[in-house]
């Protein structure tokens, strides 16, 4: 996800200062991790510099100064290339729990990468019953529960790897170090 285009869609609604642009991203992206003030404050520089926002006044709130920035026309044509653009299937397998079972397998370890494998197993269960579980929480919107699917969906690939790859631990180990 690319923070900048966030913020420009977050923009495409009206004015908006740093404070509440950090706000509605962590309302309107549920479960995705929240933007850091810095982040938000970084982000809007580049932005500025790049012709894509503009400041549209300052607010005063019973605080210090808020610049509002706006989406120029540069950024809206920015942002409509980016909505438009497919995004590819990842070319490469860069997963932290493949690599795990390789090392282990590298290092001559079936019994480890077997550990490794059950072990992971049982986390991506527990995340996906905590999930589970707040796609019914009474208050939970829209955004949580699609956010939480699609979560899920990920878990239960990421589940029939593992469990694909555990009964395959033996060709794999052979494969790898020879």
């Amino acid at each position: 996800m690319s923070t900048a285009h966030v913020i420009l869609g977050l923009l495409a609604g009206g004015p908006r200062h740093g404070y509440d642009l950090k706000r509605a991203h962590d309302e309107r992206l549920p479960r995705a991790k929240p933007l850091a003030f810095g982040q938000v404050y970084a982000t809007l520089g580049r932005l500025q510099r790049d012709g894509l926002v503009t400041e549209a006044g300052q607010d005063r709130e019973g605080g210090p100064d808020r610049t509002s920035y706006t989406i120029t026309e540069a950024g809206r044509e920015h942002l409509d290339t980016w909505l438009s653009a497919v995004e590819p299937p990842a070319p490469y397998v860069t997963s932290a729990l493949f690599n795990k079972v390789v090392v282990a397998l590298l290092a001559a370890d079936a019994d480890r990468a077997r550990d490794y494998l059950v072990a992971q197993r049982v986390a991506h269960m527990s995340r996906m019953r905590e999930l589970t579980a707040a796609k019914s929480e009474s208050g939970a919107s829209v955004g949580d529960v699609v956010a939480a699917d699609y979560a899920l969906g990920h878990i239960d690939a990421d589940l029939s790897w593992l469990q694909t790859t555990l009964a395959r631990v033996a060709d794999l180990q052979k494969e790898v170090t020879t």
